[in-house]
């Protein structure tokens, strides 16, 4: 069965760090656009960021340089590094793959991230 699975969420002070990682399993992230997408208490889910085939790459406007996407498709893993967390970026962080020609397409069951003193 194909799917996405996150890891790497977990509780961190305001200014820390967390690494998400986006793994595919049964599938490969060739071809693929992977997503990195928040839902944050009382907000709609928003992009965190992508990266296409060409390496491309996409930020949501409150990100604002602290963090960063990188793909390694040898290794079919899609890692997002956040750094300088604030408290407003606490929710569930989801990966989503869908291939370029618009299937297949992948949600994973979501990372919590909580950023808290």
């Amino acid at each position: 069965q194909a799917e996405v699975v996150e890891s790497g969420g977990g509780l961190v002070q305001p200014g820390g760090s967390l690494r998400l990682s986006c793994a595919a399993a049964g599938f490969t992230f060739n071809g693929h656009i992977v997503n990195w997408y928040r839902q944050t208490p009382g907000k709609e889910r928003e992009l965190v960021a992508l990266v296409t085939t060409s390496n491309y790459k996409q930020y949501g406007d409150f990100v604002k340089g602290r963090f960063s996407i990188s793909r390694d498709d040898a290794k079919n893993m899609v890692t997002l590094q956040m750094d300088n967390l604030k408290p407003e970026d606490t929710g569930v962080y989801y990966c989503y793959s869908i291939h370029r020609m618009g299937a297949p397409s992948f949600w994973g069951q979501g990372t919590q991230v909580t950023v808290s003193s």
